[in-house]
């Protein structure tokens, strides 16, 4: 296992010890911070349709209506 990582704003290597991993400092900290609330970071998802979410769903209705789940009794 490495005992380093690279800072993700200026790719020096950091310690996995070093208080400021994963960044190498607290400037890198900060910058990333901003580009994170400035949006230049952005987690994406997947966009769906109205309309194939609704035919997705109708597919599961029809597989459950074929193949009823089974009840348990006690």
């Amino acid at each position: 296992m490495p005992n380093t990582l690279h800072c993700p704003i200026c790719r020096k290597e950091v310690p996995l010890d070093d208080e400021n991993a994963p960044f190498c400092s607290d400037r890198c900290r900060i910058i990333d911070l901003g580009k994170w609330a400035s949006g230049d970071y952005k987690i994406a998802s997947p966009i769906f349709d109205p309309e194939e979410i609704e035919s997705l769903e109708n597919e599961l209705a029809r597989a459950n209506q074929l193949n009823p789940a089974k009840e348990w009794k006690n």
